[in-house]
């Protein structure tokens, strides 16, 4: 089954818990996802930044919302125990425990709203943190992630705009951003001089040069025909070459990927939003605009 979100996860965490024992965090995600039959690849997939399995992030958020309902505490760093109002709950036999359910707690409340004026609105309303399935975190990510996807597009539009001069210039200040090529010197003396069968440039593919990269960069509207591939993987076997990557602002067909994931030689193919991410990740042709810092308790400053 897929993941399940924080909300549905609450009730069976404080069943989990019931016996009044102290559990290690660590101890109840690995129960809860037995408790949900995951999957391994369920176990592995990860939230938007990749930082962090997503269901020990929605087991994290679910155990953090029963706290600050008073339904859980914790004596010791990265345990769980429940609480005498988390009993009395469950002898209720609550179908579901969620969001709305913890609106019965002041101590919630108090957590989700800041003033009197709010939880009216909230009341009328229901707050964010009730509507959505996803914790605060996702919600971030994915905001993050948003907002990413229109940077691309957008990067991806003023790429190919640029002259084919600088879009040149462009690929050799990608490449040495993510370690190829030796020094600018050097990067700038191999890419766009052959011309030779197919191949715009050969790049070291590590700063002393035990490995060669032939290149292909077209500043293209239209997909790349696939016959441009075949000829680029030609161009390859001639030289003798067993890497290349092939660099277009537009796409490939479906039958270029294959063609590159079959042959014998190992081919990569960068379409313009894939040019566009690099791009982003590598910090080119973009500045920060606002940083946002996700911080936590340190619990070892209060234990020292």
């Amino acid at each position: 089954m897929a993941v399940p979100d924080y909300q549905s996860i609450m009730l069976p965490l404080l069943k989990m818990v019931a016996d009044g024992k102290e559990y290690r965090i660590r101890e109840i995600i690995e129960l809860l996802s037995n408790e949900f039959n995951l999957s391994p690849e369920d176990r592995r997939e990860l939230l938007p930044s990749g930082s962090q399995p997503l269901f020990d992030n929605r087991v994290n958020w679910a155990n953090t919302y029963l706290k600050k309902a008073g339904l859980l505490h914790s004596e010791n760093r990265g345990h769980v125990q429940i609480t005498e109002q988390g009993r009395d709950v469950l002898k209720k036999k609550p179908s579901r425990i969620d969001n709305a359910f913890l609106k019965k707690f002041s101590s919630f409340n108090q957590f989700i709203n800041r003033d009197q004026k709010s939880i009216k609105e909230d009341a009328d309303q229901g707050t964010p943190e009730e509507k959505s399935d996803k914790t605060p975190e996702e919600e971030l990510e994915n905001a993050w992630k948003s907002l990413n996807k229109t940077l691309a597009s957008d990067l991806l539009d003023k790429v190919k705009e640029i002259s084919p001069a600088k879009f040149e210039q462009l690929v050799i200040d990608l490449l040495l951003s993510m370690g190829y090529g030796g020094s600018r010197q050097e990067a700038g003396n191999l890419v766009g001089r052959t011309g030779d069968g197919g191949i715009d440039g050969i790049i070291n593919e590590d700063r002393l040069g035990l490995d060669k990269i032939y290149l292909q960069a077209k500043r293209w509207e239209n997909t790349v025909p696939i016959k441009e591939v075949r000829d680029f993987a030609g161009a390859l076997l001639a030289q003798k070459a067993r890497k290349g990557v092939f660099i277009t602002t537009s796409d490939f067909p479906k039958s270029a990927y294959e063609f590159a994931h079959d042959i014998d030689r190992n081919i990569v193919l960068i379409n313009g939003i894939r040019l566009a991410e690099l791009m982003i990740e590598f910090k080119m042709g973009v500045s920060v605009k606002e940083t946002y810092q996700v911080k936590e308790i340190d619990s070892d400053y209060f234990e020292g």
